[in-house]
């Protein structure tokens, strides 16, 4: 369980995650932890929620290539998520394949991720879409209180940063599932053409 918060504003795109982490019922001090939430990846920074298990995944996965995966828009996610999916597959022998009784045709990484890169913010669902969003949007437990602090903030003059992390704090002070210091990244906006 967890939060994260992204926001475009003024050519500046911001992510920020909460940093407490869940074993079941208990939960680590985020002293005590030294597991982000996000992650760099190339120019692109990656916050998952679900299974704290892609951190694991995605150290060894992209700790073998030469260099980082290109995250630059909607196409190049939706290309890096797909070849994932087949990765996790071939590579890792604890990945089950979807029950029988799956009612979608797809598949499903039973994890959501929010991707800021130079292209904009984007949102991959546990199906493997990616949709991209103009403003803001939060994934995760808290992902409907940061969604109402967001809309309620919206017209306000904060900065993205200040937007993201104000987002994740109304998730931290209302959500059980949420808590510890806030992680933020930023990046511009590349302009479009």
């Amino acid at each position: 369980m967890s939060i994260a918060a992204a926001v475009v504003r003024d050519g500046e795109i911001a992510l920020a995650t909460d940093s407490m982490i869940h074993f079941g019922g208990e939960k680590v001090p985020s002293s005590n932890l030294a597991d982000p939430k996000m992650r760099r990846i190339g120019q692109a920074w990656v916050a998952s929620t679900g299974w704290t298990l892609y951190s694991n995944i995605f150290e060894d996965w992209l700790g073998g290539r030469k260099r980082a995966p290109t995250l630059t828009d909607g196409v190049t996610i939706f290309r890096f998520f797909n070849l994932l999916w087949k990765d996790l597959h071939d590579r890792y022998s604890f990945v089950r394949d979807q029950p029988e009784d799956h009612d979608s045709p797809f598949g499903d990484l039973d994890s959501t991720f929010l991707v800021i890169c130079p292209g904009g913010l984007f949102h991959v669902a546990s199906d493997l879409s990616v949709t991209r969003f103009e403003q803001y949007f939060a994934i995760g437990s808290g992902a409907p209180l940061a969604m109402g602090a967001l809309h309620a903030l919206w017209a306000s003059e904060q900065d993205a940063g200040a937007l993201a992390t104000g987002a994740v704090e109304a998730a931290i002070t209302h959500d059980l599932y949420c808590g510890g210091p806030v992680n933020l990244a930023s990046l511009r906006l590349r302009k479009r053409r």
